[in-house]
């Protein structure tokens, strides 16, 4: 199986395991070699509702008042969130990328900036940094938490560094202290892109309340969603002003209806009406659901880590809740008889679970050879630094977490424990016969 994009990926997940029944078969041969379907039912199906996702659409479709200027649907969403999340003020926004662009035009990073990111993430976390014409500069990966490695960011600030954007990836935490220490020590914003870690726990603090801003996605595959629609948390008022503006054309809260007032240049990018209503719905079980994902995948790494060639993603200390938003592993082959991470992930397929290889490596993708050799880029940065940056682009790290990286999507931690049984048996009957698949 190749690499799937996370949205792709999420989409196919359910129809995946979808049959008839329900059997955990572990004597058996796999089902690629003609034995029984360890799973012969679906996962969880994602998103979860019911009526009061179609009464908030129903409210707001009545009162005629779809946009937020005129409605109250989306203030009333950004309070919640600010009060779940213990952040002192929420904005929302149309989408999580529009939340990352719009945090480094107000943490003002611009043409000829440079940007200190991970590898191993969406690639809107790369894609907001190009729409700014500022340079992306990549730190590589900690295998073992499959996030940005702290260690080495202080080895890539320069006196044009101005942002240090981490991802708390797949609901997992970066190290916090770690990169607040140095953003601070440099006087430069830390930016948290959490799009994946709704609930996630620094410390006992949620992530995307430490940094100058933190950015989340309601994208269909996310563990709160509507869709489409981000949120930025912050703890400034002023910061928060400033980002309204921008999201609003330049128009800032103190010029709404004031005879077309600007503040400052900007964008649309508010969040409809309707999507705040089906947030506000989803918000009732994010609680519970986060709890079901952290029992499941706590008792599913109980049984994978003693599985030869299976490392579960693990935690840095501070760490104090992981968000689930994927559960992550990595898949030696040397411990399945060689067998291709692709035969191994086709296997699992077969037995009804459904996997995926997850990202490629970000860095060395075309697209961004091509952005960086444009004459745009050229104009902004001095033939020594991009190849300067060439030369030193390079994540070994991550390019190897890549190859052995093995996915299961957050809806498959929505239900019983049988379920990560059964994930867990299919994992050994795989092994058990891996000469024969190879």
């Amino acid at each position: 199986m190749s690499n799937l994009t996370r949205r792709s990926f999420f989409a196919a997940a359910p129809a995946a395991g979808a049959a008839i029944g329900s059997a955990a078969v572990t004597g058996d041969k796999p089902a690629l070699l003609g034995g029984k379907k360890t799973r012969t039912e679906a996962f969880q199906s994602w998103p979860k509702y019911d009526q009061k996702e179609e009464n908030g659409l129903i409210e707001v479709l009545k009162s005629g008042k779809w946009y937020r200027g005129t409605g109250a649907m989306v203030k009333k969403f950004e309070a919640e969130y600010a009060k779940m999340t213990g952040a002192k003020t929420c904005l929302a926004t149309n989408n999580g990328t529009s939340a990352l662009f719009i945090s480094l035009n107000v943490m003002g990073v611009e043409p000829g900036d440079e940007v200190l990111l991970p590898p191993y993430t969406f690639i809107a976390t790369v894609n907001v940094v190009l729409r700014q014409h500022a340079l992306p500069v990549f730190v590589d990966t900690d295998p073992e938490t499959f996030q940005m490695d702290h260690r080495k960011v202080e080895g890539f600030i320069n006196g044009n560094t101005r942002a240090i954007m981490p991802v708390h990836l797949g609901g997992n935490a970066s190290h916090v202290d770690s990169l607040l220490a140095t953003a601070q020590k440099h006087k430069i914003p830390l930016i948290e892109d959490a799009c994946q870690a709704h609930l996630g726990e620094w410390k006992g603090r949620k992530v995307g309340t430490w940094g100058s801003t933190g950015c989340f996605s309601f994208q269909a595959s996310k563990n709160l969603t509507s869709g489409e629609g981000g949120a930025i948390l912050f703890n400034d008022e002023d910061a928060r002003e400033r980002a309204y503006a921008f999201h609003n054309n330049g128009s800032g809260l103190k010029f709404i209806g004031a005879n077309f007032g600007y503040s400052s240049s900007g964008a649309n990018l508010r969040m409809p009406e309707f999507q705040a209503a089906l947030l506000l719905a989803q918000m009732t079980r994010l609680e519970q659901q986060a709890k079901t994902r952290s029992e499941n995948a706590k008792y599913l790494t109980s049984m994978l880590k003693e599985i030869p060639g299976i490392a579960p993603a693990k935690h840095y200390d501070g760490c104090t809740n992981n968000a689930y938003h994927l559960y992550m592993l990595r898949y030696n082959s040397q411990a399945f008889a060689n067998l291709p991470r692709e035969k191994f992930l086709k296997a699992l397929a077969a037995e009804g679970i459904p996997g995926s290889g997850g990202y490629s490596p970000l860095n060395s993708q075309q697209f961004l050879k091509t952005v960086i050799e444009s004459r745009g880029y050229k104009r902004l940065f001095s033939a020594q630094r991009l190849k300067q940056w060439a030369e030193q682009n390079h994540c070994p790290a991550n390019d190897k977490l890549c190859s052995e990286a093995v996915w299961f999507t957050q809806n498959m931690l929505l239900g019983p424990r049988s379920d990560m049984e059964q994930i867990a048996s299919a994992v050994r009957k795989i092994q058990k016969f891996a000469g024969e698949l190879a």
